[in-house]
């Protein structure tokens, strides 16, 4: 018996011209790694984010327009205060939406991770080159571990600092300043019953200023007073906690007609994980003047053989407080 196939009476062989070939559904021509380069797409300023909506104020317009993050660089991302191109429909018709893609170079970047052993850094904002630290002289109690965080942070970013101390007719703010006698930095004070802005004003004109604090400390009625058609929504501070409740959900960046101030959502705590401890000591400006003189394994830790630093609080130089508050970071990010 033979099992070599046959084909029926009056039925041919199949040969390679008989075999149909299923056209590329994606079409014949050839992908290529080369992209638009866009030179030629506006650019605007990314004021605020929802739902991954973007909304973007065009250069040389006074009108925001609604984007979406293009495919090619949607890992990447784009976050407040970035200068962005933009494609596609940037008409104001109603429903028109854009495409971001690409994200011009930064200036600057603020960071804070999840807590100091998450290396993973979440992005804030882009391109400020100053921070306002704002804290509650009470209500809530002002936290100078914070502060000292927000300022760890700040030189990291390369941001140059300001102290906005507010409700100062609850409490006088002079013991809590103590602790920064010694950091060459800006401090304004503000009261709830008759906050008179004027200083503040003079020092956010002409920069882009973004604002970290504790919830309820009066970020959002700060920036309020400072443009009143901004209409941040405030909160109030729990009674029996003394905790704030948390009332901004995204950042927004505001224009003050000579400046910007991109205002933030409240936090209780700005983890570091993202900065090298190494370079920690250098964001303590005045505690740095006197470390750098260790020797040069120095941990500058609690118990570090000849570390200057307990030289210089034994010798009543340097706040003590100060130097326990960079050693428990060092700790915490080491750790």
């Amino acid at each position: 018996m033979s099992w070599l196939y046959e084909p029926e009476p009056g039925q041919n062989d199949l040969d390679e011209s008989d075999i149909r070939i299923r056209p590329n559904p994606k079409g014949n021509k050839p992908r290529t790694k080369n992209r638009p380069e866009y030179k030629n797409a506006p650019i605007g300023m990314v004021t605020g984010v929802d739902k991954s909506r973007y909304h973007v104020l065009l250069e040389g317009e006074n009108r925001i327009v609604m984007a979406t993050m293009g495919k090619e660089i949607r890992k990447a991302g784009a976050v407040v205060g970035d200068r962005v191109a933009l494609s596609g429909d940037t008409s104001e018709t109603v429903g028109a939406l854009a495409r971001i893609v690409r994200v011009e170079e930064r200036t600057s970047l603020l960071r804070r991770s999840a807590d100091d052993t998450d290396v993973v850094e979440r992005v804030i904002v882009a391109n400020a080159d100053q921070m306002a630290i704002v804290i509650a002289a009470a209500n809530p109690e002002p936290r100078t571990r914070l502060v000292d965080r927000y300022l760890a942070a700040a030189y990291d970013a390369g941001l140059s600092p300001i102290l906005v101390i507010t409700k100062t007719d609850l409490q006088d703010p002079a013991e809590f300043l103590a602790n920064f006698d010694s950091l060459d930095i800006p401090v304004i004070q503000t009261r709830s019953d008759s906050p008179k802005l004027d200083e503040l004003r003079a020092l956010l004109a002409g920069h882009v200023t973004v604002t970290v604090g504790h919830s309820g400390v009066g970020k959002s009625t700060l920036v309020n007073e400072l443009s009143p058609q901004a209409d941040r929504a405030v909160g109030v501070v729990n009674e029996v906690t003394g905790r704030g409740r948390h009332t901004s959900s995204s950042a927004r960046a505001i224009d003050l007609g000579n400046g910007w101030i991109i205002d933030t959502p409240g936090v209780r705590s700005f983890g570091l994980g993202h900065i090298d401890p190494d370079n920690l000591v250098k964001s303590f400006s005045d505690l740095w003047e006197v470390a750098k003189n260790c020797p040069r394994d120095c941990s500058h830790e609690a118990g570090a053989p000849d570390c200057d630093l307990d030289e210089a609080v034994t010798a009543g130089k340097l706040n003590a407080g100060r130097v326990d508050s960079l050693r428990r970071l060092i700790s915490s990010l080491a750790g």
